[in-house]
């Protein structure tokens, strides 16, 4: 079962000779409780799908992954796996099985966790073990780095799932071979879920001694974000203005007194997307094809989403989408106080998603009422999500907190224009253009959390909508943006580098 770790060659050329100098490359293991295309809820998934390929793609890397081997892995990609090997996972009191299976996809090997009794359920999460769950995984990780006799130079793990493997490399592996020359990278995209246990499950589900309790002790009781970051040589958040919110208790959710304290490791890097994924020009989901240069079709994918939506067909009033989950942390409550306002205008408004029981029924409720101004569809749908993304002008996301988002990136790329509030990486990926000069941009922005402000800057969006030479001019900047991983894969690299150092 060994691995051997990737090499670059080196040609050394002399009068006399020439020889060749092999040299290993740095390992990277991402560690992960979902990874894109295998299994996902949401943007994690995009970002462990994306930022290793963009880091393989630099060649400066050997890059790896591991994640569960959860049910809803499609047969499609498991008859293409290998199966490397099984060992048994100490944890606490319990012997679990372990399998380990590989896959190399687009340069980037992956290797799938199994056990049927952890991961064979119908949802990734949200079941009442959980914690065992994710500690298995985490722990699984570790032991198989042994079986494969694979030590990365870098473990980079992701949110409170993963945080463990970071807290067991610190702890219960500290000082064994191979395992005390692995630098930690800890990465939160959303802080508002840490990973919180009562003390019961410390050494009964964990297998952690009461030594540790105080690295992921906090706030009366266990919570392994906490651990992670204390314990991490460096960590780091998926927007640099995330990484200054989070300092303030506004936005780090009881954690801010950690973050200060770990401010000196911490650093702000804003997620890209995969831009051949979610394309204009490529994406066969759409009624039609169209770029940035040539943005005329957007035309056709309007027209035929008015259409199937039962909208009536009108190309000079602007479509507003809303594609999101319908929870209070997307800025739904700033809609819902001012959305008859919104409707009062000469708009069509399309909203998709899925969420709290209240916005979902508001919402179709609103849609009943203004059935030729506004359609709700209560569903997860990356069909229909592409089909609104491009057939839309307007893409409104005023979120209360945003630690990078993905939506009003995927949403320029389709050439429709995002309204944002200006927190976490909506502040730093869209380039206001309300400012006082008009001249430049890829969107509009308002900064307080204020329902109104919110409508003004979104009716100015709308008059602008009716100049099209304007309008046109945005929606180009837009498409034209760069959300590429290229330039955030170069400042990771920067990152372990300095782990390293």
């Amino acid at each position: 079962m060994a691995v051997k770790k990737s090499t670059e060659t080196k040609v050394k050329s002399t009068k006399s000779k020439v020889s060749v100098e092999i040299t290993p490359k740095k390992s990277i293991l991402f560690v992960a409780s979902e990874a894109n295309p295998f299994a996902g809820t949401g943007g994690l998934a995009d970002v462990i799908g994306s930022l290793p390929k963009a880091l393989v793609k630099n060649g400066e890397f050997d890059v790896r992954v591991a994640i569960p081997l959860y049910a809803s892995v499609d047969y499609a990609w498991r008859e293409r796996f290998t199966f490397v090997g099984n060992f048994n996972v100490p944890l606490a009191w319990r012997n679990q099985y372990c399998g380990i299976f590989s896959y190399k996809y687009e340069g980037v090997t992956f290797y799938f966790i199994d056990n049927e009794y952890y991961f064979k359920r119908k949802a990734l999460y949200g079941h009442g073990d959980d914690g065992e769950r994710f500690a298995f995984f985490s722990k699984a990780v570790l032991e198989m780095m042994r079986h494969l006799d694979y030590y990365p130079d870098v473990m980079h793990s992701h949110d409170w799932q993963s945080a463990l493997s970071i807290i067991y490399l610190k702890t219960l592996f500290a000082n064994q071979y191979g395992y005390d020359r692995i630098r930690a990278l800890f990465t939160i995209h959303n802080i508002e879920y840490q990973g919180k246990f009562g003390f019961d499950v410390l050494g009964d589900v964990f297998g952690l001694s009461d030594e540790v309790r105080s690295i992921v002790e906090y706030d009366g009781c266990i919570n392994l974000m906490k651990g992670a970051i204390q314990v991490a040589e460096k960590f780091s958040t998926v927007s640099r203005t995330y990484a200054t919110e989070i300092k303030d208790a506004f936005f780090a959710h009881g954690l801010q007194d950690i973050i200060a304290e770990n401010e000196f490791k911490m650093t702000g890097i804003l997620n890209g997307i995969d831009q051949d994924v979610y394309s204009a020009s490529k994406d066969t989901k759409l009624f039609a094809n169209y770029t940035a240069t040539k943005p005329e079709n957007k035309a056709i994918c309007k027209a035929e989403l008015q259409k199937m939506l039962n909208l009536p067909e009108r190309e000079e009033v602007p479509v507003i989408s809303i594609i999101t989950r319908l929870v209070s942390q997307k800025g739904l409550d700033l809609i819902k106080a001012v959305f008859e306002d919104i409707l009062s205008e000469d708009v069509q408004v399309v909203i998709l998603g899925t969420g709290d029981s209240e916005y979902e029924d508001y919402f179709k409720f609103i849609s009943s009422r203004y059935e030729a101004k506004c359609k709700t569809v209560i569903a997860y749908n990356k069909d229909l999500a592409s089909k609104i993304y491009s057939g839309s002008d307007i893409f409104l996301m005023p979120s209360k907190h945003e630690p990078c988002g993905l939506s009003q990136m995927i949403a320029c790329k389709y050439g429709t224009v995002p309204v944002v509030r200006a927190t976490g990486g909506l502040a730093d990926s869209i380039d206001a253009f309300n400012d006082e000069e008009r001249k430049s941009g890829n969107g509009f922005k308002f900064y307080t959390y204020n329902a109104h402000e919110m409508l003004y800057v979104l009716k100015d969006a709308i008059f602008t909508f009716g100049d099209k030479k304007q309008w046109i001019k945005l929606i180009k900047s837009a498409m034209k943006t760069d959300f590429s991983w290229k330039r955030s894969a170069l400042e990771y690299e920067k990152l372990y580098n300095d782990i390293l150092m």
